[in-house]
């Protein structure tokens, strides 16, 4: 009879069996087909490259993951994933605007400081960056799925604060005016260093950045509610207090 520990052994590639080895097999083909898809897009990056770039045999995709597709999808996934799950409780009604939209934004500023690390997360946002351009099937799942949720949880928060039962266009344009203030520290950083590089190399910079971006959404927030109040007074009163000259000009005028 077969040993069926033996018979896996022989599938599964070395690299899930060496100690040293700093990553495992999954670990490694998910880094490595992250950059191969960043570089290529899905069609034009083969399996075989992928293995051979990860040292792993060329069943191990179908091993971990199944197959190309899966493969693909999870490399969209998973950072997505890590980036939702440290938002936390944003969206809990205890909360000040201040402390919610503050743990929704501080993820996005988090960068890796190892280089080997920081260099990954760039091949993470350049396919992102294909996606967002020409979204795939596989990437608008993900979207559904995980991110539409989050938007809408942001939303629902932003309406509570502005007195609002639910969020309407208004209120999902500030999320992503929101998000988009956080969002470029990660798609634009090298941008930033070229420009100001004091403002991402200064002691405790994300720290800052995160204090003055709390403090824009508060101001985008109390612009939002003011122009709400304003909209809802009656046309004569908005019409009354706009006209600020003297009572006798205007009697003059109108005569």
């Amino acid at each position: 009879m077969t040993d069926l520990r033996s018979s896996r052994a022989e599938v599964a590639p070395a690299a899930t069996r060496d100690p040293a080895h700093p990553l495992n097999a999954r670990e490694q083909l998910l880094r490595h087909a992250t950059s191969i898809f960043a570089a290529k897009g899905f069609a034009a990056a083969s399996t075989r490259e992928i293995c051979d770039a990860a040292g792993v045999n060329v069943a191990s995709i179908h091993y971990y993951f199944g197959d190309k597709e899966s493969l693909y999808r999870e490399a969209l996934r998973r950072p997505i994933a890590e980036l939702t799950g440290a938002f936390g409780r944003f969206d809990d009604p205890a909360l000040t605007f201040e402390e919610a939209i503050g743990l929704f934004l501080a993820p996005f500023l988090q960068m890796a400081s190892d280089p080997s690390e920081a260099a990954f997360d760039a091949q993470v946002m350049k396919l992102h960056l294909r996606e967002m351009l020409e979204p795939s099937g596989a990437f608008r799942e993900i979207v559904e799925q995980m991110i539409a949720p989050a938007h809408r949880a942001l939303s629902g928060m932003i309406a509570r604060h502005c007195g609002l039962r639910a969020a309407d266009d208004d209120i999902h344009q500030l999320a992503f005016a929101m998000v988009a203030m956080a969002n470029d520290y990660c798609m634009s950083r090298e941008l930033m260093k070229m420009l100001a590089p004091g403002v991402l190399g200064r002691t405790r910079a994300n720290e800052k950045i995160l204090g003055r971006l709390v403090h824009y959404a508060r101001a985008l927030l109390d612009d939002e509610v003011a122009r709400r109040r304003q909209a809802a007074r009656p046309a004569r009163a908005r019409h009354a207090t706009s006209d600020t000259r003297p009572r006798g000009s205007r009697d003059v005028q109108a005569r």
